[in-house]
């Protein structure tokens, strides 16, 4: 069975920083690549970052390039995303999710997702 298990969130003041990471389990991790999305409230779902099997390519929202970063360890079979500079717009709840493929941009979509952490920016 695959499980996403986001956790690293909270809130933080506007200018911080948080660290989420997501623990992949029931597949062979290495194999696909990874995304963040995140959905503020009343809003839709946002595309945040992706990174693909190997980690070598990534892919950020333009909004978010140069304060978010996205890391894998396939040793660990965990995702990451470093937020910094948070802003009170960037208030959401983050998912991590699975390409059904290796490379990014996904022609398969995405196929699994984990549960949310919920991220709240504000003084």
């Amino acid at each position: 069975e695959v499980q996403l298990v986001e956790s690293g969130g909270g809130l933080v003041q506007p200018g911080g920083s948080l660290r989420l990471s997501c623990a992949a389990s029931g597949f062979t991790f290495d194999d696909y690549a990874m995304y963040w999305v995140r959905q503020a409230p009343g809003k839709g779902l946002e595309w945040v970052s992706a990174i693909s099997w190997h980690g070598g390519d990534t892919y950020y929202v333009e909004s978010m390039k140069g304060r978010f970063t996205i890391s894998r360890d396939n040793a660990k079979n965990t995702l990451y995303l470093q937020m910094n500079s948070l802003k009170s717009e960037d208030t959401a709840v983050y998912y991590c999710a699975k390409s059904g493929g290796p490379t990014i941009p996904t022609p398969y979509g995405l196929d699994y997702w984990g549960q949310g952490t919920q991220v709240t920016v504000s003084s």
